[in-house]
């Protein structure tokens, strides 16, 4: 089985580091992840100009560009028999319609359209709580191996999201639930140079049973999701 593992963070990122050890198990792992952050740049893709890879390592590539370029460069030319790619961990969830900004879920819908099997894994961060990233290791393994041969057809991938605050010694349970519908509640402030954006996750309104409710209640959310 061959593992393609990338992220919307950096390559550098403890994230990224704690899912190559949780998926390790699974297959042989590639690393083909965006040069610098590129959080928030939903499904952007590169086509007007050259993309810069590095090798950094035997199987560790570094791409000067976006998740889904990330995604698009090792199903095309750097494991062109790649099985699956898993993008995250995330710090910070990716629910509801985070997914449509999400390069995390980018890079993992990417892989759907070019009918890969693929997983977005997200760390939902609760108020006054910092990310543990042994935890999210753990946790995202257990999740993982229990979904990966769950069917999944033709344009279907996975998006994750693992409750907070966790303990790598709890097995929680997961639960498939819909994406949640609700616009997301925020808005826009004057400041000096312009207008800043202003929301609290905590707070995003949600319908029993989705993936928002299931992750804020305690339970890790998956969710089948379409092209």
């Amino acid at each position: 089985m061959k593992i393609v593992v990338t992220n919307d963070d950096g390559y550098d990122q403890p994230g990224l580091a704690a899912l190559v050890e949780a998926v390790k198990p699974l297959g042989e792992i590639t690393v083909v992840a965006p040069a610098t952050p590129q959080s928030n740049v939903g499904h952007r893709v590169t086509m007007r100009d050259p993309i810069r890879v590095d090798r950094v390592g035997e199987r560790t590539y570094v791409v000067h560009a976006t998740p889904a370029d990330c995604t698009r460069l090792a199903v095309k030319c750097l494991v062109p028999d790649v099985d699956w790619v898993v993008a995250g961990i995330n710090p910070g969830a990716n629910l509801g319609s985070d997914v449509y900004q999400s390069g995390t879920v980018a890079a993992t819908r990417e892989a759907a359209i070019l009918g890969i099997r693929a997983a977005a894994v997200s760390q939902y961060i609760g108020p006054d709580v910092t990310v543990d990233w042994p935890a999210a290791q753990a946790q995202s393994a257990r999740c993982l191996q229990a979904v990966w041969e769950k069917p999944l057809a033709a344009g279907q991938f996975w998006n994750i999201n693992l409750p907070s605050p966790i303990s790598a010694n709890d097995v929680l349970a997961h639960r498939l639930c819909p994406l949640d519908k609700h616009p997301h509640r925020y808005r826009y402030v004057e400041a000096a140079k312009g207008y800043r954006y202003q929301g609290i996750i905590h707070d995003r309104p949600r319908a029993a049973g989705s993936d928002v409710d299931v992750c804020f209640g305690g339970m890790i959310a998956v969710t089948r999701m379409e092209i």
